[in-house]
């Protein structure tokens, strides 16, 4: 198998979840994650995954705040290909799900998360019902944003294509799929091709891991020819044994060095999007 010559390395840099109690280094502010955002870059991520959170690092919706982080990064990092998130861990009412996606001020986003289907996390449940979904992906088709499909388990897959049987999903398909969280599918060989066997063609996809189980998601991926998500909101630590808190650039440097190893290149944002499909954006 000849592996592709790039890997898309997603930035995930702040999550909903982790504090700084025990996340020293999570970025939280607009300033905070507009400069985590420009060091990663530098050390190789071309997209990255926004959440938004208070000064008080609580998670929020509000379109305000995700106008403040998304004008901060571009300010930073103009060329980078801009994801927001509608998770509903926190919140389940459409609206609130959607505010991310009426940002429009320096930048507006290119993608957007959607995640296909309802899951247990160990801090409690993730709801995601066929209409939130449905209204979701029409939210960002009329708005020419294209989601970031998350997949937790086969089943997932089995809706996207669903969904796309139905012309609610258009291409081109990016999907994000995530091992290693306690109700969903651990990482294994099993789990992979049984995922990637399902998935609609032709389409880009990317292995992330849920804490332990990132580096052995990210790896895997590398070997297969696909694409990887890394950073603090899925993982806190370098080594798992030594518990040592890490940084989002530690653990984008670390991918990366993995991935060079193996003979491919961290792709620049212009090829990010030459890869998923995307338009070329030019931010100035």
């Amino acid at each position: 198998m000849s592996l592709p010559d790039q890997v898309i390395i997603n930035l995930c840099p702040t999550g909903m979840v982790p504090r700084r109690a025990k996340v020293p280094d999570v970025p939280i502010t607009p300033d905070e994650i507009a400069k985590d955002v420009r060091r990663c870059y530098e050390a190789g991520a071309g997209m990255v995954h926004l959440h938004a959170r208070e000064d008080d690092e609580e998670p929020t919706w509000s379109p305000q705040r995700f106008t403040d982080i998304v004008d901060a990064v571009v300010t930073l990092t103009p060329d980078i290909v801009l994801v927001v998130t509608t998770s509903g861990r926190n919140w389940s009412d459409l609206d609130k799900r959607a505010a991310a996606l009426t940002v429009d001020n320096l930048a507006r986003p290119e993608m957007a998360s959607l995640t296909l289907g309802s899951m247990n996390f160990v801090s409690g449940p993730s709801v995601n019902s066929p209409e939130t979904i449905e209204g979701l992906a029409r939210a960002m088709h009329e708005r020419g944003i294209v989601p970031e499909l998350e997949i937790f388990d086969i089943g997932m897959v089995n809706y996207a294509n669903y969904l796309i049987s139905r012309g609610i999903l258009k291409p081109p398909y990016y999907l994000n799929i995530l091992f290693g969280s306690i109700g969903t599918a651990d990482v294994s060989a099993a789990n992979a091709a049984a995922v990637l066997g399902a998935l609609p063609q032709p389409s880009t996809w990317a292995f992330a891991g849920i804490g332990r189980f990132q580096l052995a998601a990210n790896t895997l991926a590398l070997s297969l020819g696909g694409h990887v998500r890394v950073g603090l909101e899925d993982n806190p630590y370098l080594d798992w044994k030594a518990k040592e808190p890490t940084t989002n650039p530690r653990l984008v440097e670390r991918i990366v060095r993995i991935a060079r190893e193996m003979g491919r290149e961290p792709a620049t944002p212009r090829q990010v999007r030459e890869i998923i499909g995307l338009p070329q954006v030019v931010r100035t």
